[in-house]
């Protein structure tokens, strides 16, 4: 059996269906109730609290690792997870980093992944360590905007980076959590090509079948829309990259390319598959 945390969002999702189409004993894990393809089991626990994983991980032989906000919750202890996880069976674990731990390593989010990861190095498990850059969908955040008005608004708006669909970065943790091949791998995850937020309205448009306009932000007007649902600290940190990439988030990784055996999926491919989401 395998267990996905996470199991309701952009990556878990689809890394739960692949699982089980592939005949795989699945548990799901999320923190609320939720459908799940049928045959997975699904298991309510808060990653925050590393005791109560117990049943999800009871049985299983592989754990797939997202942290996302857990890891800085109050009281978090995430290197508890990983204890639990060996205590309970699990032989491989399967962590969801990111590619911040190489290309701007001193904040503290960063910093504490890259304890998690080195941690789970050290454990005595097999592992596997995925560290994606920006994803495709936070293209999402202007799927109201484009719904009702037409329009995209972002700062930087001819600077790019190589994002990433979410659902290539669930097909890597696939091949990592069932093939022997990748175990002890540490992959950077990005698409083909870098992309700025106005080729990407243009993308959006273009499977809409109309135009879509872009507006481009200041920082500061971006970050005052950002602070309504993230730390200020966490948006002076996005915006930095997003304002300004470094040679190493400029670079298009191959590791997609060399686990998978084909190229990673361009953008427009993304949009086509959310159109829906825009219109």
């Amino acid at each position: 059996m395998i267990t996905v945390t996470g199991a309701t969002g952009n990556i878990g999702r689809p890394l739960t269906q692949a699982l089980a189409e592939a005949g795989q004993e699945v548990t799901a894990v999320s923190r609320h109730t939720a459908v799940v393809p049928n045959g997975v089991r699904h298991v309510v626990a808060d990653l925050a609290e590393p005791a109560g994983l117990k049943p999800a991980l009871a049985g299983a032989k592989a754990l797939f690792l997202l942290l996302s906000g857990d890891l800085h919750a109050t009281g978090a202890r995430p290197a508890d997870i990983i204890g639990e996880a060996a205590d309970s069976g699990v032989r491989r674990v399967v962590l969801l980093s990111t590619l911040g731990v190489v290309t701007r390593p001193f904040g503290p989010t960063r910093r504490a992944m890259r304890a998690l990861e080195d941690m789970l190095r050290d454990s005595g498990l097999e592992w596997a360590i995925l560290r994606p850059g920006g994803f495709a969908s936070n293209a999402l955040w202007w799927a109201e905007s484009v719904r009702t008005q037409r329009v995209i608004a972002a700062p930087f708006g001819d600077i790019g980076v190589p994002i990433i669909d979410p659902a290539d970065i669930a097909a890597v943790a696939a091949a990592c959590l069932l093939d022997d091949r990748h175990t002890s791998g540490v992959f950077e995850l990005t698409g083909p090509e870098v992309i700025t937020p106005r080729q990407q309205a243009e993308a959006i448009a273009t499977v809409l079948g109309s135009p879509v306009r872009f507006h481009e932000l200041t920082r500061d007007e971006a970050k005052a829309g950002m602070t309504q649902s993230m730390p200020a600290e966490l948006a002076d940190d996005t915006l930095d990259i997003l304002g300004s990439p470094n040679p190493a988030e400029l670079r298009v990784s191959p590791d997609v390319q060399r686990v998978l055996g084909r190229a990673p999926r361009p953008f427009a491919d993304w949009a086509a598959r959310h159109a829906a989401a825009f219109r």
